[in-house]
């Protein structure tokens, strides 16, 4: 299962980076930590909080449901 799309991932290498740098620089090791997780998000296309929260900025999925919406609209003509 994927849900997060392109665009998303393109601007969470830049915040992961971000991030790592920031825990490179500073005392909050712990920002690390989250650049991680930011990183495996992007590795695995998915997010957990999007699922939680509903969002979905994948395409792949958004075709698919557009297929099953037209699928759904032919059989009940």
């Amino acid at each position: 299962m994927c849900n997060v799309g392109k665009i998303d991932k393109t601007a969470r290498i830049v915040g992961a980076i971000a991030l790592l740098v920031a825990a490179y620089f500073t005392p909050y090791w712990w920002l690390g930590i989250a650049g991680l997780f930011v990183i495996g998000t992007i590795v695995f296309s998915f997010c957990p909080m999007y699922t939680l929260l509903g969002i979905n900025t994948s395409c792949e999925m958004k075709s698919k449901d557009k297929e099953k919406t037209e699928e759904t609209e032919k059989k009940s003509e």
